[in-house]
């Protein structure tokens, strides 16, 4: 039978939440001398944390990482001569985490990578997003960060190495923000793009750092995402990404922790669950996360019909408040809507003289 499963569906503009935890944790995998087999983790809060055994190029990608005042930076290394990033990746799908880098990932790795992080968010029940070099994954979960040689004071990066800046500043942004105009001081200089360079690659689901000629800054909040057929317009956008990833995550872990096996699943105890949920989002309306008055929760009368058809339950003829009263053994059917609030990112001003 496997495990009991919380099946949360978003589409479009649904989502279903309970409890808001902390947002902003950072995994960045790394290979490292310090490390001889198998994989260690590192729990960084600040600079202080960051192991001395590491080399000064690893030390600086996690400065780098903390730099964006993320919650946390899990430092998942591997030793430098291990072929590949399975054993991290494994890792990873044992632990909590929000956004991925790779610094120091090289390119024919990169594929795989974006692979795997589709992966984990389309089939295994981790919202999870990743910041990754050049890589057109065409999907939500994956982050396309293309600007190449960019300085900071006297250093150089690629864009591989400066996933995990990037990753750090996504991460530590909070929900009703977006990266959109996030100003990058301590870069010093880009590549310059005109605007409509600089659009094209917009269009094309590319994350890029753009001069306005007095500053750098992210262009706009973009995801990789480009065919609309499975996800809708709203997955473009990293803040509504980010939003929607962590009310799913939510969901699924109060209900493992709280719900699950720990109530008789009568209708009185779905009601508190919905219930629960409805209080959810009416503090992420008055927090500006979601669009105020649109939230709905309730149970999903016309699933449970189904449902109840299926086990050789008869209900023609019955109402749908007797459809949600009835027995449905181990099963909840749940059906909630809600919309993000994106951020203000185009103007539109006519002055008439």
């Amino acid at each position: 039978m496997g495990l009991p499963n919380i099946n949360i569906a978003f589409k479009s503009a649904a989502a279903a939440a309970i409890a808001q935890g902390g947002v902003g944790i950072v995994a960045l995998i790394m290979k490292d001398s310090l490390v001889t087999t198998g994989v260690n983790e590192y729990d960084l809060f600040t600079t202080a944390d960051i192991p001395a055994g590491l080399s000064a190029t690893n030390k600086d990608f996690a400065a780098l990482a903390l730099s964006g005042s993320p919650s946390q930076v899990k430092l998942i290394v591997l030793p430098t001569d291990a072929e590949d990033y399975t054993d991290a990746q494994n890792y990873l799908e044992t632990i909590l985490w929000n956004v991925l880098a790779v610094p120091g990932i090289v390119t024919a790795d990169v594929a795989g990578m974006a692979t795997w992080v589709k992966g984990l968010f389309d089939t295994k029940l981790m919202k999870i997003s990743a910041v990754l070099p050049t890589t057109a994954a065409d999907h939500p979960a994956v982050f396309n960060f293309t600007t190449d040689n960019i300085k900071v004071g006297a250093t150089t990066y690629t864009n591989a190495a400066f996933c995990a800046r990037i990753a750090g500043l996504i991460a530590g942004l909070p929900l009703t923000v977006s990266p959109t105009y996030q100003v990058l001081s301590d870069v010093t200089d880009v590549p310059k793009m005109t605007k409509a360079q600089a659009d094209a690659a917009i269009d094309a689901g590319q994350l890029i750092l753009y001069h306005d000629g007095e500053k750098v800054k992210i262009a706009r909040g973009v995801t990789s995402l480009t065919t609309l057929s499975t996800f809708s317009v709203d997955w473009k956008k990293i803040k509504v990404v980010r939003i929607l990833n962590k009310i799913y995550s939510d969901i699924k872990r109060t209900c493992e922790d709280n719900y699950i096996g720990k109530y008789s699943n009568s209708y009185i105890n779905k009601l508190l669950l919905v219930s629960s949920i409805g209080a959810y989002f009416d503090q992420l309306e008055a927090d500006g996360v979601l669009d105020p008055g649109k939230s709905v929760i309730d149970i999903d009368s016309a699933t449970q019909r189904t449902y109840l058809q299926s086990i050789g339950t008869n209900t023609t003829g019955w109402s749908d408040q007797q459809v949600k009263e009835a027995n449905t053994r181990d099963q909840v059917f749940l059906k909630a809507s809600a919309k993000p609030l994106d951020a203000i990112e185009d103007i539109k001003l006519d002055i008439y003289l």
